[in-house]
């Protein structure tokens, strides 16, 4: 059985992750925990409790102590996550936060100071931590939507860390330019939702994804190598079978490296440059 509690924070916090290598936890929807060159990374926590979520938060906000850089991707509750981020930033006072622009005024009514906020933007580069590059990409949560400065509401990050380069989404649908943008990073790990978006959906306001057969597709043709699914289990009416992914991997390109993540499980991503780098 994967921890959960003090005991998941503790185990994140006593894994030493070689060169090379990230260290990934997955707390449900796209929230992860990401952790190498001694940073640990939340993209997305979304922790607290609700009644409509398929199974509990791996970890309340109570509980975690250990964020150094928080992500965060756009403004939807189950991605900025409201009642948690205050407790988070109050249990860990030396976190840096970044957010769309569009979000920081938010953040900044939920008690985050301005000294710890950076907007995400994309074509500018950060190091919200010694050893962590991170750039911002601009992401069409089924619309390319921009502020009135012309900053996107929504983003991915591409992070570099520990000799890793990772990938994740956000919330989006496929565009030529986000498919240009990041198959020219030459992503080592790319971490994309797959639950789609459909009339019905739409229809009651669910703003939607790349689905399964796009994410595969994406990951492929661009040279990820490999992929890990997200976004397709917290919620009923949003939901994919991550299956779905998997099999059309299989059927279509069985080359294509990928892994399917357990709740609260340690998945340790070795690449290449974990048996190149000279002592």
């Amino acid at each position: 059985m994967p921890l959960t509690g003090q005991e998941l924070i503790e185990e994140i916090r006593s894994t030493e992750v070689p060169y090379g290598c990230l260290a990934v936890w997955f707390l449900g929807q796209a929230s992860v925990i990401v952790k190498g060159a001694g940073v640990t990374v939340y993209i997305d926590p979304y922790v607290s409790p609700n009644p409509d979520r398929t199974f509990p938060p791996p970890a309340l906000p109570g509980e975690i102590t250990n964020m150094e850089v928080c992500l965060i991707t756009h403004d939807h509750s189950d991605h900025l996550d409201e009642e948690a981020l205050p407790v988070l930033a109050g249990l860990n006072p030396g976190a840096q936060f970044m957010a769309p622009a569009v979000c920081l005024e938010r953040l900044q009514e939920l008690g985050i100071g301005t000294e710890r906020l950076a907007a995400a933007l994309p074509g500018q580069e950060a190091e919200p931590a010694q050893g962590l590059k991170v750039y911002p990409v601009a992401a069409a949560h089924e619309q390319l939507e921009r502020d009135e400065q012309g900053h996107p509401k929504y983003v991915g990050y591409i992070l570099e860390l520990n000799g890793v380069r990772l990938y994740h989404a956000g919330d989006t649908v496929l565009f030529p330019e986000l498919i240009e943008e990041v198959g020219s990073r030459k992503i080592d790990l790319a971490l994309l939702p797959i639950n789609g978006r459909d009339y019905y959906r739409g229809s009651r306001n669910i703003v939607g994804n790349m689905n399964y057969r796009e994410a595969a597709e994406f990951a492929a043709t661009s040279g990820f190598e490999t992929v890990v699914p997200l976004h397709y289990d917290l919620f009923a009416g949003n939901a994919e079978n991550p299956g779905y992914f998997v099999d059309y991997l299989y059927r279509h390109f069985p080359e294509q490296k990928f892994h399917m993540m357990a709740r609260a499980e340690r998945f340790v991503y070795v690449s290449a440059q974990a048996f190149k780098r000279e002592n």
